[in-house]
């Protein structure tokens, strides 16, 4: 083969071969637009271990500030308990009066004034502590308001509407006995059915007790039931007006959830208050001005009204210093019974005597 001829067919060899080699590093390395598209695709998404690294690091500093606000409500939840604590058995162990004592006790520690003796450090630390204890003491003020507050609320259902029920007597009246009557099954009796509702009997003889004996008491009504049900039925009950004062439910004393009399707020002698009801020890603070009667249930043979006219009547007449004594030799017996017993005894000795003087004159 002649030289120039092996010369032209190397040459093209070497053509054909380096076209092959362009063409597939062309194919096999990417274009500077698809890289740069890849990138942009790659630099969007977030890698799994930055993505862990960013909560693990998002939920530590959410739970570092979350610790400070738990501590926070708890420490107020923790004080308001045990400010309640103290609180109510402060309320349950002392009076009122007894924590306002303790109170300005507490007051004068916090008032610190510094004496020119006293050196510099003592003066910082009195004036430390006065500050520190303004807090207790201001608290201390806001309960001792609060307690006022609710005790006397408390007192204007509890105790009676005044200190003194009834007006004073009059000058030419102080000798003159208080009887004071029950109403509800003392007097009258109040009766529901599903027929007729609510209906008010009165008790047999209870007009001719409160016209006698009007003459000789001052007859005062005293009633644990509101004044709309005691207003109707005593003006109903009583049209000569033989009662002179009516009491209703805003009178009594309310204690231990029931209604009492306390016949000291009448403004009357306690020698000379006669409390006669169906439920007199039941209802009355003051159980030696007592006298019992049976309850009235309707019955309509019942006479116990008309039975305590002559021991009333004898009382009244005979004034005696201290009914209290009186009613006291009576305790434990029928009064009426026993009075007419002690009254017939009484008649016997008297009719001896004269049988023995007359014997005595012969």
């Amino acid at each position: 083969m002649s030289p120039p001829i092996f010369r032209s067919r190397f040459i093209s060899l070497l053509k054909n071969r380096h076209g092959r080699l362009m063409s597939s590093d062309l194919a096999s390395t990417p274009s500077k637009d698809s890289i740069i598209a890849s990138q942009k695709l790659v630099s969007d998404q977030i890698p799994p271990d930055a993505q862990a690294t960013s909560s693990s690091s998002s939920s530590s500093s959410s739970s570092s500030s979350s610790k400070p606000l738990n501590f926070l409500k708890y420490s107020l939840i923790s004080a308001l308990t045990a400010t309640t604590a103290v609180a109510g058995y402060a309320s349950y162990a002392y009076s009122y009066d007894e924590i306002a004592e303790k109170a300005k006790a507490l007051r004068r520690s916090a008032s610190y004034t510094a004496m020119d003796d006293v050196s510099g450090v003592d003066k910082v630390q009195g004036r430390l502590y006065s500050t520190i204890m303004t807090v207790p003491v201001k608290l201390a003020d806001v309960y001792l308001d609060l307690r006022k507050t609710i005790e006397e609320q408390v007192k204007g259902y509890t105790e009676p509407n005044a200190e003194m029920l009834l007006p004073d007597l009059h000058p030419l009246e102080q000798h003159v006995f208080t009887l004071v009557l029950d109403l509800n099954e003392t007097l009258v009796h109040s009766d529901w059915t599903r027929e007729r509702g609510w209906q008010t009997f009165k008790r047999p003889g209870v007009d001719s007790f409160l016209e006698h004996l009007a003459q000789f008491y001052e007859i005062v009504i005293f009633s644990d039931q509101s004044n709309m049900y005691v207003d109707p039925v005593i003006d109903r009950l009583d049209p000569k007006h033989c009662i002179r004062y009516r009491l209703s439910r805003a009178a009594t004393k309310y204690e231990n959830g029931k209604h009492y009399r306390d016949l000291s707020k009448l403004n009357r002698d306690p020698r000379k208050i006669i409390y006669l009801s169906g439920h007199a020890f039941d209802s009355s603070l003051q159980p030696e001005n007592s006298v019992p009667i049976k309850p009235w249930k309707c019955e309509a043979d019942d006479t116990a009204l008309l039975d305590f006219i002559p021991f009333l009547e004898f009382v009244a007449r005979n004034s005696p210093a201290d009914i209290r004594q009186v009613l006291e030799s009576y305790n434990g017996c029928d009064i009426p019974t026993e009075f007419i017993r002690r009254s017939k005894e009484h008649q016997r000795r008297i009719q001896e005597q004269k049988q023995q003087g007359r014997l005595w004159k012969r």
